[in-house]
This record gives C-alpha cells, structure tokens and sequence, in this order.
C-alpha cells in the first residue's frame, strides 16, 4: 500500500474510463445511457411522507380484541429539501420517528404500513420502488467478515459490485481511491476483527461500513447516502471524527443524511441542516444558527421538542407544546422558503436525469466465485472452525470404531443387538455434529447476506450455495456420514426461514428424535412402518449383515434361539425384500442432499420476503 495515497476518486473515475457507460434514468423509469452527461449536482426534496401502520388493540391470546385493529401515526407530513454538497442531522428522541423516516427514503420500509408521499431527486419523482436503487444505506450495526483484512473487505465488495468488463487495476484502484478518501489506508492490511478477537477500532469499522457503500456504485460517485445512528457505540472522540468524515464526503458534490440519538454541542456546527423530529412530526428544519432564534421566538427550549410519557398530564403538557412548536414552524419563513426550494427543484426546466445505480454487475455464476472465495478465505483464517470440522468426526468415528472393535459374534451374547445399536446411534447422533457447525459459522454469514442482498450486490441463496461448497472439502477429507451433512443441510435450511438459532437447535433435535423413534422399531412394528422408512433402514442392515456369520452356543431350556447363524438369514427373515433394494435404499438416502439443497434454496428466498416485510 506504499502508492495508496496517490489516488482520488476523482482521478480513478476519469482514468478508468467508468464514467463514460454512467446510465441515467428518465422519468418513465427506463434506464438510458448518456456518455455527454456531465452534470453531478444533486438534490433531495422530500415532500408530505406519511406512514401509518395497523396493529392489533389486544395480545393474540385475547381474541375478541386482537381481532380489532387500530391505526397508528408514525410519520406525519414530513417535508425537507437538500441540495448535494449538504449534510442534514435528523435528531429526536426513542420513537420520534427518525428511523422510519431513513427506512422509508431508503425504500426499506416494508410492506406492513402504508406510505404515502414523494421523493424527488433532481426535481424528478421517484417511484416508490425505485428508492433502494438510488440511495446508499449504512446500518447502524457493521456486519462485516472478522477474519478479512479491510483490503479485502472492499476489494470482494468491489467485485460483487462492478461490472463485468471491469479489470482487477480498475477495481484495486478504486479500493485504493476510497480508503484514501476514508482514512483507512494504515490499516488496508489489519483484520476486522469481532467479539472473540481484536482488530480495527469500532471507527475504523463504521468507515470500512461507509466505504463498501461507496463502492457499490461503480459509475459514478454516489450521490445520496444515508446513515442510521452512526456514531452509536463510539466515544465522544471517535463520533465527532466520524461527524466530520461524513462533512468532507458531504463537500464532494454529495447529499449526506444522518440520524443521531444524542449529539454532542460541538457536532450542530458541523451539520449544514438540523431536522428536529417528534411524534412523527417535523418541529423543525433549517441551518443550526437558524435554530436558536426560532426556539427563543416560540419562547420554548429545545428539550421541550420531546413528549414526556411518564404520567398523563405531563405527557398531554409537552404534547401541546410540541404541537405548539410544530405549528410555529409550519408558519415560519424557514419552512416557507423550504418549500420554495422543493418548488423550484421540481420546476426546472432542465432537471438532471436521477443517477441510479448501475445494474451491469457480474452475472450469477461469477457472483457465487466470489462469495465461495470470500467465504473459503474467512472461514479459513478460523482455527477454531477448522479444527472443530476436522477434529469433530475424527473423534466420534474413533468413539465409534471402540465399540465395532468390542463386537462379539456370539448370537447368545448380543452381537445382532449390539450391531442394530450401533447403526441406531450412528445415524442418530452424526446430524447433531453437523448442527453445531452450521449455527457456530453460518449465522454472521447470514447477516452480511440479508444486508448486502438488500444493496442489490447478490440474493441471498448465493451466499446459502457459496456456503455448501465450501464444506465439501472437509467432507472428503474427513469422510464425513452422509447423515452429518444432512443435520448441517437441514440446519442451513431452517436458519433461512428462523431467526433464532435456538429455536433451530430445538427444531433439528426434535426432527433427529422424530427420526430414531419412527426408524428404530419401538413405537410401530417395523413392517408396519411406512414404506419411505422401511426403505431407509435397509440400507443400513443390508450393509452391516450382509455375508456375516455368527457362532452360537444354544442355552438350556431355548431349543430356539439359535435358529439363526448367519446375517444373510436375518436380513431375509427380519427384512424381506432388503437385498432386492439395496441400491435403491442407498440412493433414496443420498438423495435427501439435493433435496435439502433445493429446500435451502426456496427457504433463502422465503427469507427475502420476510425481511422484506
């Protein structure tokens, strides 16, 4: 990283030859492209969003009033404009509404409330589906790999995100170009890091969050990039660097729009606009010298903004008050000229064209070799994963292979039992290994794949793929039980539709012991059994028994139970038809991983419209 400091985006863009195919879209919503098109002013107007939601008056255990519905307002008449080169701080107390207000111009809002209202961005109004194609979003929590280096971190961002006629200089240049402009350069080759092991500090890790946002447009600079609480969980220090930071990037020909829970006095003069958010309502927008003399002409102090809900009369008090201060502003020259500018904005007669992003990024096949890269490399770089996949069946077939070896022959002493035991353990206990490696390691995989699939870079099943390759090599080395890759399948599957990792736990368990119960014979005679289980276990008898000869000593007083000395005779007596199907049994067994790879897949996709709403 020794020539690091000797790019610019500015210079990468130009140089690289990128700008020439940036794809503008018209007011139809058709992409075209426009070479000539030179123009990088921005700007955002915001006009009269609303949401509302309906939530059910009572618990579902209440029947006759979870059946009624009541609407709550969570966003009132919201109107703000800023223009590129512009940073806005949205502040306002729990529940004010500030994050619903960045979801819902993010086109992160979802389906369960109704939203109403317009964005326009270069005067042109954007169609409600369009938004996440337009704007940058930069989540408050920083999923990211911890054992990449933030090199890497960008640089596989890069990928995903650039077009396909894109050289690996283009992408390492423009890596290079945004840790530059990020300040990350003295750290390009350390680690992330995470809860188990150091590595770069939680600002660094909220630049490293920015910079990947910056590099999922690859046609031009991003002109619009949102930000919720990013300086949550950083010290006074570190958030006021972080502030600044987003101020430079803001001077760079872009609109920066931030959320902040609780800011410090010194940050209000970095912000070019302050919104003031409460109940859902705009009190106040307007530049922070602007702010003082309109709180001391209401007679009202700033704090006053937020309603206090600890008892009914305080909470109807500071509600009037508010609402006091609301209509003020609505009434203010602040608010009027505001309106002006979104007025003026949309009158243009020579509105710029919206800057999407760019759709032209690698195709599918070329996106999963670079998740199964970026994964292979994660994964790799941790010890403790890789011993517990290596070490795991090592150890239990070892467990095992210390009672195969202590097997007697002797029909008299147990050797059919002992031998129908093992099968019953072998297959019941291997899913279980394979469960705990897809909850230890798959879950942060998981969240990096619900954020960058909302970010347009991939869909989630490719990640679920990347995944599944990726352990193929440990099953070969190791010789893993077709059984311990169907738990770990399984498990992958029900994470895609279930959240919470325990509640998967629970439900492999309880599958696994579903199972043994049905296949072992103790709750229904094995030949009343339905004809898929019977089917299963034949495989497995027909493996163990087969050309075996047992030795037997009769007993006193059972002229019977020797009847039987070899296991050709057992499989013919305690399950007809086994050597018949063999094959089949065996090929059943082995199709339960493409089916689960498939389920995996649908559960993927089930998860995008979940998270979606």
């Amino acid at each position: 990283m020794s020539q690091l400091h000797s790019y610019s985006l500015q210079d990468v863009f130009q140089n690289s030859g990128l700008n020439g195919s940036f794809k503008v879209v018209s007011e139809t919503g058709t992409s075209q492209p426009n070479p000539d098109y030179v123009d990088s002013s921005c700007s955002l107007s915001v006009k009269n969003v609303s949401y509302t939601v309906s939530e059910h008056v009572g618990p579902w255990w209440d029947l006759s009033s979870f059946r009624k519905k009541w609407t709550r307002q969570i966003l009132n008449q919201v109107s703000f404009h800023v223009d590129s080169g512009q940073i806005i701080g949205i502040l306002g107390n729990s529940g004010s509404g500030k994050t619903t207000l960045l979801d819902a111009i993010a086109g992160r809002i979802g389906n369960s409330g109704k939203l109403v209202g317009e964005v326009f961005v270069n005067g042109r109004k954007l169609k409600t589906e369009q938004f996440q194609d337009c704007f940058s979003y930069v989540l408050q929590s920083d999923n990211l790999l911890s054992y990449l280096t933030v090199e890497e971190t960008l640089t596989y961002t890069a990928q995903l995100a650039l077009r396909k006629h894109s050289s690996e200089a283009q992408e390492g240049e423009l890596v290079a170009a945004v840790m530059v402009e990020l300040s990350l350069g003295h750290v390009a080759h350390s680690v992330i890091g995470g809860h188990i092991f150091p590595g770069i500090s939680g600002g660094e890790r909220r630049r490293v969050s920015i910079a990947s946002q910056l590099l999922q447009d690859p046609t031009e600079l991003p002109s619009v990039i949102l930000l919720y609480e990013p300086t949550t969980g950083l010290d006074s220090m570190t958030a006021n660097q972080i502030v600044v930071l987003l101020a430079e990037l803001a001077r760079r020909d872009r609109i920066v729009i931030v959320t902040i829970h609780q800011p410090r006095s010194e940050l209000f003069r970095i912000f070019d606009r302050i919104a003031i958010m409460s109940r859902g309502e705009l009190v106040f927008c307007g530049e922070p010298e602007q702010m003082v003399d309109f709180f001391s002409s209401c007679g009202y102090e700033f704090d006053l903004t937020s309603v206090d809900t600890r008892c009914s009369e305080r909470e109807a008090a500071t509600y009037s008050h508010m609402h006091d201060i609301t209509s003020a502003y609505q009434n203010s020259e602040i608010y009027k000229s505001m309106l002006g500018r979104i007025g003026q904005s949309c009158q243009r007669a020579d509105k710029p064209m919206i800057p999407f992003k760019s759709k032209e990024s690698p195709n599918c096949m070329s996106k999963l070799n670079i998740l199964l890269r970026r994964t292979v490399r994660n994964m790799s770089r941790n010890r403790m994963g890789v011993l517990m996949r290596l070490s795991q069946n090592l150890i239990y077939g070892l467990f095992i292979a210390f009672f195969v070896m202590k097997l007697d022959k002797d029909m008299t002493k147990g050797a059919v039992q002992d031998r129908i035991g093992i099968i019953y353990q072998s297959m019941g206990a291997s899913p279980y290994t394979g469960m705990l490696n897809a909850v230890a390691l798959f879950p942060a995989l998981r969240a990096i794949a619900d954020q960058e699939s909302k970010d347009g870079l991939y869909q989630k099943w490719q990640m679920f793929l990347a995944y599944i390759i990726h352990i193929l090599p440990f099953s070969i080395i190791t010789v893993v039980m077709v059984p311990h890759i169907i738990g770990e399948l399984l498990t992958l599957v029900l994470l895609g539709v279930v959240q919470d990792h325990n509640m998967v736990n629970s439900g492999v368990a309880l599958l696994n012991v579903a199972g043994i119960m049905v296949g072992s014979g103790f709750l229904r005679s094995f030949k009343q059994m339905p004809v898929v289980f019977q089917w299963l276990k034949y495989g497995w008898i027909v493996t163990e028994f087969y050309g075996l000869n047992f030795t037997c000593t009769p007993l006193a007083g059972l002229p019977g139970s020797c009847l039987m000395d070899s296991g050709n005779m057992i499989i013919d007596q305690g399950y007809p038809g086994a050597l018949s199907r063999y094959t089949q049994d065996f090929l059943l067994l082995y199709a339960f991983l493409p089916a689960l790879v498939i389920l995996g897949i649908i559960s993927f996709k089930i998860r995008d419209h979940l998270v979606r709403r």
